[in-house]
């Protein structure tokens, strides 16, 4: 299984960023996929989530602010995340919520004040 997270970058807060989620080696319509970020000195963090049913959950963090969402025909996960803040800064992961997976190298998302 192979996770490629992409589309991270320098934002000004109050900006938006789509990151998505390439996924090689299973199907995520059959999975509960999430979106984790890793911010320096933190420990890595899930910050939405969406069951196979498509049931979505999102941290405290996100609600409101983040939309995960998932298109089966191209086998990505994404994350639309509007309004960002400083705190948002973080590499940003996908995987496997139930059944962690080999991590990936993630994509930096930088939120400047």
């Amino acid at each position: 299984v192979q996770l490629q997270a992409s589309g991270g970058g320098l934002v000004q807060a109050g900006g938006s960023l789509r990151l998505s989620c390439a996924v090689s080696g299973m199907g995520v319509s059959s999975k509960s996929m999430g979106w984790y970020r890793q911010a320096p000195g933190k420990q890595r963090e899930l910050v939405a989530s969406i069951s196979s049913g498509g049931i979505t959950n999102y941290a405290d963090s996100g609600k409101g602010r983040f939309t995960i969402s998932r298109d089966n025909a191209k086998n990505t996960v994404n994350l639309q995340m509007n309004s960002l803040r400083p705190e948002d800064t973080a590499v940003y992961y996908c995987n496997d919520v139930r059944v962690p997976r080999l991590w990936g190298q993630g994509t930096l998302v930088t939120v400047s004040s």
